[in-house]
């Protein structure tokens, strides 16, 4: 049943009694709502709890409880012998006046006030968002076909934590993360990846990007200068952006970063963001000589080199190449690794393995963000990694994308060869083929969003002009035969 009454010529009062929320809250937030809104004006006498509960057909708690508040929050006043009236709040009735034309669909929002750093970071993830973005998936990079994921077997694993451990780990964590999955990570890195490291090094982060960010947050100052890879991942720069960084782009060529080049721009940067087992976008490797001279240079100016381990776990050929953190004798290097991409993306999963004297002033960062992350996932990934699951799931994940690079390589020769140079990846989920110099890279756009294709461009991960545009072609997410009819799309849109 609903109740209406109308105290005075004020506005009318609606009250539901089959609504969820108590009558007298219905009752305090509708006055309230006409306090803040001015149609109650400061002054007017309120009609007594007892005539409004019997204008309202509600006992007369309800209304008493409503005045209750309503006075104790300052928006009504009562003296004896003058009855309750409504209090004066300028301030108040302003603040609410100014939100309801702030939300009004006619009317404008202000322009956000963001620190000049909050700008860089807008500007920053915009670039990093796809130029042509419609509804498929076809070619979307770093995006893993979660179709073969083994799910009942991740479903029983966290059904036997959440049974059993769950209150074993109730209180507050190790900052640090959960050891058996530090003490998993660091065996299977130690064998697969060169990186020999003790789980006392490793923290577990929110994928490589709460990786980057701790970094970011512990080595930089305000102003300090960081080599990034041109063209290069765009998670990387706004980490750095959001310490402050002043960022020095370094071109990459067939041998990686030009750690040459990089010494002549910036010398005295304090730290390097670096991809070189699988770098993003272009899939080169970085050669010895280029991983001696940034060791190097890292030791001569008692530098710092984020080693981004993006994609090795998929190398198609051969055993993947030795991590830069086996080469560092001076332990200059911090080693970040990821779940995220080899399980699925919403595990928000990652590691940091860092040299022990950075411990400290890492983990105290970490408190201050978000202190650890939720310990069942990591309890589950650390029982998946012991039991043998993941290595099973990268065998099997490993010769599907093989599979699917190989037919999407084959597609491209039959259709394009006369249009791209084909890269062929020997690691990751992902291919660059390079357009003809001087072309329009405007058109192409156009003509790729016309026949339905969403396609990044080399371009939009730098901030320098390149002499010749590409395209980054996913094939992990996509079967053969989807993938060879997405290449016919671009065969048309190219030679149109």
């Amino acid at each position: 049943m609903v109740k209406r009454a109308k105290p005075g010529k004020r506005p009318e009062i609606i009250l539901n009694q089959n609504d969820s929320i108590p009558l007298y809250r219905q009752l305090y937030e509708r006055l309230r709502a006409e306090i803040l809104a001015g149609q109650l004006e400061a002054g007017a006498r309120l009609p007594s709890t007892r005539i409004l509960a019997s204008t309202l057909g509600v006992s007369r708690n309800t209304t008493a409880l409503a005045y209750e508040l309503l006075l104790l929050e300052g928006y009504i006043e009562s003296r004896v012998g003058d009855g309750t009236r409504v209090a004066h709040l300028e301030y108040g009735r302003s603040f609410h006046t100014t939100r309801k034309k702030y939300v009004t669909k006619d009317v404008e929002p202000q322009q956000t006030q963001l620190s000049r750093r909050g700008e860089l970071l807008v500007t920053a993830s915009s670039a990093s968002e796809p130029v042509n973005r419609t509804s498929t998936d076809l070619f979307r990079v770093g995006q893993p076909d979660v179709a073969y994921f083994p799910y009942e077997t991740w479903a029983r694993l966290v059904a036997r934590h959440a049974r059993r451990s769950l209150q074993a780990v109730s209180l507050y964590q190790d900052a640090q993360g959960y050891a058996p999955l530090r003490e998993a990570i660091a065996a299977h890195i130690g064998i697969t990846r060169g990186v020999h490291c003790s789980p006392e090094q490793i923290i577990i982060t929110a994928g490589s990007q709460g990786a980057l960010d701790l970094v970011a947050r512990v080595l930089l100052d305000p102003g300090d200068a960081a080599w990034v890879e041109e063209p290069g991942y765009q998670g990387a720069r706004g980490s750095l952006l959001a310490a402050g960084a002043e960022l020095v782009p370094v071109p990459v060529d067939g041998e990686g970063i030009d750690v040459a080049l990089g010494q002549q721009l910036r010398q005295d940067a304090r730290l390097a963001v670096v991809t070189p087992s699988h770098q993003f976008p272009s899939g080169v490797t970085m050669s010895l000589q280029r991983r001696m001279a940034l060791l190097a240079w890292a030791r001569e100016v008692d530098g710092w080199i984020i080693e981004d381990d993006y994609d090795s776990e998929y190398r198609f050929s051969g055993r993947p190449l030795e991590a830069l953190y086996g080469l560092d004798s001076a332990r200059r290097v911090l080693y970040v690794g990821t779940f995220s991409k080899v399980l699925f993306p919403s595990l928000r999963l990652g590691y940091l393995v860092a040299p022990p004297e950075l411990l400290n002033g890492l983990l105290a960062a970490r408190r201050f963000i978000d202190v650890y992350l939720p310990p069942l996932e990591q309890m589950v990934l650390a029982d998946f990694i012991a039991e043998g699951h993941f290595i099973r799931h990268l065998r099997k994940m490993r010769q599907i994308y093989l599979e699917r690079r190989n037919a999407l390589i084959d597609a491209l020769r039959h259709e394009l060869a006369d249009l791209l140079d084909v890269v062929v990846p020997e690691a990751g989920m992902h291919l660059v083929v390079w357009l003809p110099a001087n072309v329009n890279v405007q058109a192409v756009a156009g003509l790729i969003s016309k026949h339905g294709l969403d396609i990044s461009f080399v371009s939009q991960f730098g901030r320098r002009p390149l002499t010749r545009e590409g395209l980054l072609l996913g094939f992990a997410g996509t079967p053969p035969e989807e993938l060879r009819a997405g290449v016919h799309k671009l065969a048309l849109a190219l030679h149109e």
